[in-house]
């Protein structure tokens, strides 16, 4: 068996023609799910990347133990178990955030491994003087910040050096794959891991893409949102959503490309394709841009995903309604290859969904970011649930690897940090507990920003899918905080957690 995970970053279900779109055509989305099997209620689990990856690393959620930062020594990673198991992996990749301090040890967990440069702020290109004049002139300053050392001025110093198509990192990436493909196509037992940052903010896309979605170049560029309220006119949304739309078409074509190779090559025959994202994004919806500070409506964390399993060749161009998460694909990956899953695992191989779609996954998909509300739904509703101060202390980060995304914890953290005993995931190794101090640098708060916009609220999915109109229902509400509970404790979260959001501390499984 071989296998090829291509894992988009952003990549929004309503962008998809083959999900309903009508806003970008994407055709071959539409091919690929004429081969596949399309999961309709497949959901985030951790939040943002990172975590999100961890997610797929190890088969369980794990943004109740800590924030965003790099794969534990202790943790299960599929790749090494498939390099345990004889199967060799490899992951193409231009996601920055594998290579600062909160991002170590994913990609090492590969037999090898390829870093695309150039994506977002990357520091890539050194330029000790940037043209800080002639930027200005180029950026819109809603989007862009040249006045201080910041992530857009390092992404915009980047694209000083990407101005051909064959010189954007999506594109790049592909290409890289094209080149593995051509050599290892008929060798066997290998995994792929082509993972795009793309279509995630800065919405730069080459200059075709654009004139598709007919974006006036002459004006000042405005493709990267911060994660705010929307105060937009509605042509300057327009712009956003045109350059994110172009973003998404790249990303279909080249991925059109890749099927091509699987014609070429007769791949179908006995190598799986994965298509899927880490979460969604909003672009107006719900009048806010961005992810993490708002409640995780669907744009966010109903996500896109699409399986061709060659074992199962009758699921082609089939759905199920199956709900189903993140962390699923870890055990699928393994089951593809025949390689054992783990006991820490709490996912379980999406195979027996593809061989038959009329059967029932998960009962609950719950999912959520470290400090931030608790996201539950059972398909018909959807609770985001707020702990009653978010900014109150008592809760607690659990962690070998104590690092933020770019900087490690504090001297401040570090003081408060003590041993604790296992958990059920650690293998026997106790762990530091550090307290989750309130101006830590963690997601969101790493950008100056908090959960405080938002309370509690509960969705009907079934009469209300937009998400337009909060319900007040307290059977459903009180059911949905049951399987939070029941969930937190089949992943051995902290006790401090249960007080910490006000919940009831579940009876041993």
């Amino acid at each position: 068996m071989k296998s090829v995970f291509v894992l988009f970053d952003s990549l929004n279900k309503s962008a998809m023609s083959n999900y309903g779109s009508d806003a970008v055509k994407t055709p071959n989305f539409e091919r690929f799910a004429r081969r596949a099997m399309t999961f309709n209620n497949h959901y985030v689990g951790s939040l943002p990347c990172m975590p999100a990856r961890r997610d797929m690393h190890t088969g369980r959620l794990n943004f109740m133990h800590r924030s965003w930062g790099p794969l534990e020594p202790f943790d299960n990673s599929f790749p090494q178990l498939l390099k345990n198991g004889g199967i060799y992996s490899h992951l193409i990749s231009d996601h920055l955030h594998y290579f600062e301090d909160g991002g170590s040890g994913f990609h090492t967990r590969f037999n090898t491994w390829e870093y695309i440069r150039g994506q977002e702020h990357d520091p890539w290109i050194a330029m000790v003087k940037p043209p800080i004049e002639r930027f200005k002139e180029k950026f819109d300053p809603r989007n862009y910040d040249f006045e201080r050392p910041s992530k857009r001025l390092q992404g915009a110093i980047n694209r000083e050096k990407i101005r051909e198509e064959n010189e954007f990192p999506g594109p790049k990436c592909f290409k890289s794959a094209f080149d593995f493909l051509e050599v290892n196509k008929d060798a066997d037992d290998w995994s792929l891991m082509l993972e795009c940052f793309d279509p995630h903010e800065p919405f730069h896309a080459p200059e075709r893409f654009r004139k598709a979605f007919n974006i006036d170049s002459t004006k000042k560029v405005l493709d990267w949102p911060r994660y705010e309220e929307v105060v937009e006119n509605d042509q300057d949304i327009n712009t956003i959503r045109a350059n994110y739309g172009a973003l998404v078409a790249m990303c279909d074509d080249y991925f059109g490309q890749l099927l091509d190779r699987f014609d070429e090559y007769n791949l179908w025959s006995d190598t799986a394709l994965i298509l899927s994202t880490d979460h969604g994004f909003l672009l107006s919806e719900h009048d806010w841009w961005g992810k993490c500070r708002m409640p995780y409506y669907e744009e966010i964390s109903h996500i896109p995903l699409m399986i061709y399993d060659p074992r199962e060749p009758d699921s082609s161009g089939k759905s199920t309604d199956a709900i189903t998460q993140t962390m699923d694909l870890m055990p699928t990956i393994l089951d593809l290859h025949g390689v054992d899953i783990p006991d820490e695992v709490r996912a379980e191989s999406l195979s027996s969904i593809i061989k038959d779609p009329e059967r029932q996954g998960r009962e609950f998909a719950m999912f959520g970011i470290f400090s931030g509300p608790i996201g539950i739904t059972d398909g018909k509703f959807v609770l985001y649930y707020y702990p009653p101060d978010w900014s109150a202390n008592g809760l607690r980060e659990y962690t070998l690897a104590p690092h933020h995304m770019i900087v490690p914890f504090s001297v401040e953290e570090l003081r408060t940090s003590k041993m604790a005993n296992p958990f059920n995931f650690t293998k026997g190794c106790p762990l530091l507990s550090i307290a989750a101090l309130p101006d830590a640098p963690r997601v969101p708060m790493n950008d100056g920003k908090s959960f405080a916009d938002f309370d509690t609220a509960l969705y009907d999915l079934e009469n209300d899918p937009k998400q337009e109109r909060p319900i007040v229902n307290d059977e459903v509400t009180q059911n949905l905080l049951k399987a939070v509970t029941r969930i937190l404790n089949d992943h051995d979260a902290p006790s401090e957690m249960y007080e910490w959001y006000n919940l009831k501390l579940a009876e041993p499984a």
